[in-house]
């Protein structure tokens, strides 16, 4: 059985001051002498699994003295989880976190954690999400890149009989490209043996985010999933897209609201039916509103 999609989602770049100079008739000291500004560091685009439900975040982090290493992270909560347009907690609420820590040479760790919540045949005991992300950003021919591996483990789930685990690993490559005020991003994710032992898995997914008046951000997305094993993972291949409007609550704070509509083209009766508990389909599948209330540092 599938799920994924709430943290939130994703996130951005920067620029440098220079320094200024003082005209004298006496010298002045070094130690008087006016220095130059710093240079700003960029926003960091905070990793998340693609697909996941949320609203861009980015932040610069905190520096962890010369090493060239930042830590930064989110933390969400949000009415669902949507992962891929599926509903990973059942259609309740979810509380999740995004731990990062990258190098300035591009190479970063992280970590997405979430509760979780399936059905399952006869039973299935998952309560929570741990994913596991290493990468490597870069820039080539004006692209921003990012290519990773990721893992999605689920601790503590135990199989019922006859069944697997739900743990899969994916390789990741995402792209974005910044026109003016529009950054339009893509993503393309393989899995050798997708969620739930369904067989390769094949996700690719293109959308935007649009800087708006009055500090809004316009997002869509669009995403389509192939499954190798479609009885196995309990759906046909399958669209999803949303399209939503997110700002940050107050100037400087890192604390962003985002609302969106979220929805599939799969039918109740195409969603993960089990013939004990539920033969009809699952909602999980189902059109909705998002809600998301997260705070970046």
């Amino acid at each position: 059985m599938l799920l994924r999609w709430a943290v939130c989602v994703a996130l951005s770049q920067a620029v440098a001051p220079g320094a200024w100079a003082q005209q004298s008739a006496t010298p002045v000291s070094a130690a008087a002498a006016p220095t130059a500004t710093p240079p700003a560091r960029a926003p960091i685009d905070l990793e998340i699994p693609s697909g996941t439900s949320g609203a861009p975040a980015s932040t610069t982090g905190i520096p962890l003295g010369k090493t060239g290493l930042t830590l930064s992270g989110l933390a969400m909560t949000a009415n669902d989880y949507l992962f891929r347009g599926i509903s990973q907690t059942r259609n309740n609420w979810a509380f999740q976190g995004v731990g990062e820590l990258s190098h300035s040479s591009g190479f970063y760790v992280g970590t997405f954690v979430s509760n979780a919540k399936f059905l399952g045949d006869p039973w299935n005991d998952t309560r929570q999400e741990i994913d596991a992300l290493v990468g490597y950003r870069f820039t080539l021919a004006g692209l921003n890149l990012d290519a990773g591996w990721i893992g999605y483990f689920y601790p503590g789930e135990q199989k019922a009989q006859g069944t697997q685990l739900n743990q899969y690993q994916e390789a990741a490559l995402k792209v974005s490209y910044t026109v003016d005020k529009l950054k339009l991003l893509g993503a393309f994710n393989f899995s050798p043996n997708w969620f739930g032992h369904s067989g390769k898995g094949y996700y690719l997914e293109a959308g935007g985010d649009l800087s708006l008046p009055w500090s809004l951000t316009g997002g869509f997305r669009i995403g389509r999933q192939w499954i190798e094993r479609n009885a196995v993972f309990g759906t046909p291949d399958y669209l999803w897209y949303s399209v939503g409007i997110s700002r940050e609550v107050f100037p400087g704070s890192g604390v962003t609201a985002a609302l969106g509509w979220y929805t599939t083209n799969i039918s109740k009766q195409q969603c993960i039916p089990f013939p004990n508990t539920a033969p009809d389909g699952q909602r999980i599948c189902a059109s909705r509103a998002l809600f998301s209330l997260s705070k970046a540092f």
